[in-house]
């Protein structure tokens, strides 16, 4: 049984292997620009204001918490999570976000909003 060189057959298979991964590259950057752009035209119908928790207030924490909801077809936020942010912070943020509304769409999404906890709340 004669095998050709392992470098050989690298070498065969060389191109094939790069334009798959250049088909690959450019499927996964419009899935992803598709996606975004779903979440960034999805408008707000109606918001519900984070009610700062008074340990945090205390303890004086502040800043932005990432959170992303899952919205039905109809506006309504399904799941909610923290992305990033202050864990002191996090339930409230996902709290007041899980009860806002958005505009209605003919397909769930995913859209990350930023909650901002200022001292003044």
């Amino acid at each position: 049984m004669n095998q050709e060189p392992l470098s050989t057959f690298y070498n065969r298979h060389r191109i094939s292997w790069i334009r798959w991964m250049q088909a690959t590259a450019v499927a996964l950057a419009l899935a992803m620009a598709v996606s975004a752009r779903a979440a960034d035209e999805r408008a707000i119908k109606s918001r519900v204001a984070p009610v700062y928790p008074e340990l945090a207030k205390r303890m004086k924490i502040s800043g932005m918490v990432k959170v992303e909801a899952t919205v039905d077809a109809e506006g309504k936020v399904t799941a909610v999570k923290t992305v990033s942010g202050s864990r002191a912070l996090s339930a409230a943020a996902e709290d007041a976000v899980s009860k806002w509304r958005f505009a209605v769409a003919s397909a769930p999404s995913t859209v990350d909003v930023d909650v901002n906890f200022t001292p003044a709340q």
